[in-house]
């Protein structure tokens, strides 16, 4: 095959190209592309269907089966004998910001597993910077070959009362972002009790976004069926906090579109699939989605191919699982016209893959052009730089110190009771749980062999000084100290250790390095990773950055931490919107309460 090393090309509306393609369907005219003699993955009637053409022409199909006729001098022909063709992979629920990566970095290793669009909801750099945030974001993804839409963020802060982000959407914010071209609907609406009784801001996003003719998506963690259907019946229609079959069956059956979730920290399919091995439910509004991903996953197993792979590994037929990531998001978004399967019309975004099992693609190709082709990226990406300003985003307001990290007794006791937020491997949620710590001098102290440490939360956006501090579980550090400006969703600077002066000096570092993530033991870094935008993201390469966070997990292993990707689940112990207990810079958090308790009980 003779591959394109050339720039993008331009993508082409359908209302634009539509005489071209129905030219080049009745063979008045040649295709630009054909794809010959593969097995079509038909996503609209479930088969597989052997010996098909696929013709392209100005970057969209048109014409599918014996394309003989649409072949001239010119037309680049490309052999897909053995091998299936499939709709690209559509991710409905993700976001950017935890891949660690820039937008354009994401994409080069997406479109390398056969991702071909993503719905990004970017309300990490939304807390950050606010409406310009968002802006920076999205435009630095429609210059891509991956096709990136975006969900307006919808809570920011994800809650008001409860922590301090470094900026805040209004409804009126969110009007006008749902006018950007390629913003397709109101990200994540976490603040789901403020949904269900009548919040004016949050009934005013949904009010404009349904008045736009623009998709709402979910985020309902809880059991409570009165409150799932209030929510349903207020206007969201999907949910990626899917934990459970007997919630999924109960979300699907009341027409929510059940997003089945798989990342790096959570994985959700295991269970969740559960409602289509063995409940048999109409697969045609559930999807897969990754939510968070780590660069290592990317680089080691891959991005929406791997939770494809899981899905079949489960049970799932390869066909039904390629359509929960390709057609049934598309239609879910209101965009099957351009996208979710090889049929006339549609966007030319292609997979070539040689095993249904496996499913690693071959060859990748969006919008008739050859992006991707065994083990290679075959087309330059342009270049985005963020402002400065922007890569400048620490404003704490003066150096740290062991003493900040003290936290003082109510008691004149030598023993104290105090509420704990025990983490859980691999998933998003916690669990509350309390502890009897020693007093000493004042002090409540940390107890490594109960494996409680001490934990703080620092404001980082405008400077106000303001530090809580706790205690959490389940990490089993024994020595040292981490620190993350990856803290879901305000993202504030957390700290935890085992000592105070770690602690500060972990702290400290990262305010120097303008953000992202630290091990330090003794007053020594053991490893970091730099995160310069906002605080957020590397302006590094994938393979910079995937060594850096391999040093960073092993730094972690060196503390004491034996979990997966721990870095991703302490970035979440922030993040006052999934049950049952958190911190924010505000004091430690219920969330079953939506209020803040002390640590001290008693």
């Amino acid at each position: 095959m003779t591959l394109n090393k050339s720039t993008l090309n331009k993508r082409n509306k359908l209302i634009e190209v539509i005489r071209t393609l129905a030219k080049v369907a009745i063979g008045e005219a040649f295709a630009d592309v054909v794809i010959k003699n593969g097995t079509l993955v038909n996503v609209y009637s479930g088969e597989l269907l052997e010996h098909i053409d696929v013709a392209v022409a100005a970057g969209r199909i048109a014409y599918v089966g014996n394309a003989d006729h649409t072949i001239g001098a010119q037309t680049v022909v490309i052999d897909a004998k053995g091998k299936y063709m499939s709709p690209g992979f559509l991710d409905g629920h993700m976001h950017v910001e935890s891949t660690m990566l820039s937008v354009t970095e994401f994409a080069k290793a997406a479109l390398a597993k056969g991702t071909t669009g993503i719905f990004m909801d970017p309300h990490e750099i939304a807390n950050v910077f606010g409406t310009e945030g968002v802006r920076l974001m999205h435009e630095e993804g429609q210059q891509l070959p991956l096709k990136v839409f975006t969900t307006f963020p919808s809570c920011v802060p994800a809650t008001t009362d409860l922590e301090d982000a470094g900026a805040s959407l209004e409804v009126t914010d969110i009007k006008e972002g749902l006018q950007w071209d390629n913003v397709v609907g109101l990200g994540e609406v976490m603040n789901f009790p403020g949904v269900v009784y009548g919040d004016p801001k949050m009934c005013g996003e949904i009010e404009e976004t349904i008045k736009s003719g623009k998709t709402v998506t979910g985020h309902f963690p809880s059991d409570d069926d009165r409150m799932l259907q209030a929510y349903i019946a207020s206007g969201v229609t999907s949910d990626h906090e899917t934990v459970t079959r007997e919630q999924g069956l109960q979300k699907v059956r009341m027409g929510m579109h059940l997003m089945i979730r798989e990342g790096s920290a959570w994985h959700d399919v295991k269970e969740v699939i559960k409602v289509v091995t063995e409940d048999k439910v109409n697969t045609a509004n559930i999807s897969l989605v990754t939510d968070d991903v780590s660069p290592q996953t990317l680089v080691e197993k891959g991005h929406l191919n791997h939770v494809v792979r899981r899905a079949i590994e489960e049970g799932v037929d390869p066909v039904a699982a390629i359509q929960m990531v390709t057609i049934n998001v598309a239609r879910y978004f209101k965009m099957e016209k351009d996208l979710g399967s090889i049929t006339p019309g549609k966007c030319a975004d292609i997979l070539l893959l040689d095993d249904l099992q496996k499913v690693e693609p071959l060859t990748v190709i969006t919008d008739g052009q050859v992006i991707y082709d065994h083990g290679k990226l075959t087309v330059a990406f342009p270049d985005f730089v963020y402002p400065e300003h922007i890569r400048n985003s620490m404003n704490v307001k003066r150096e740290l110190t062991a003493e900040d990290f003290k936290l003082i007794s109510r008691t004149n006791q030598n023993k104290t009771k105090v509420n704990v937020i025990n983490i859980i491997e691999n998933s998003a949620r916690t669990e509350k749980m309390t502890a009897a710590l020693d007093v000493e001098q004042g002090f409540i102290q940390p107890d490594a062999e109960q494996d409680i440490i001490r934990l703080a939360c620092i404001e980082r956006h405008r400077g106000t000084g303001q530090i809580s501090l706790g205690f959490t579980h389940g990490f089993q550090l024994k020595a040292g100290a981490v620190a993350s400006t990856v803290a879901h969703d305000s993202h504030n600077l957390i700290v935890m250790g085992i000592n105070e002066q770690d602690m500060a000096f972990a702290a400290n570092e990262l305010v120097k390095m303008g953000g992202g993530m630290i091990v330090v033991e003794n007053g020594k870094v053991l490893a970091q990773v730099p995160m310069t935008i906002a605080g957020l993201m590397s302006d590094k390469s994938l393979l910079e950055v995937v060594k850096e966070v391999a040093e960073l997990e092993k730094a972690w292993k060196q503390i004491g931490c034996p979990l997966n990707a721990p870095f991703m689940t302490f970035s979440l112990i922030a993040l006052p919107v999934i049950p049952e207990i958190r911190i924010s810079n505000r004091g430690i958090v219920d969330v079953t309460q939506f209020k803040l308790i002390e640590v001290e009980i008693g």
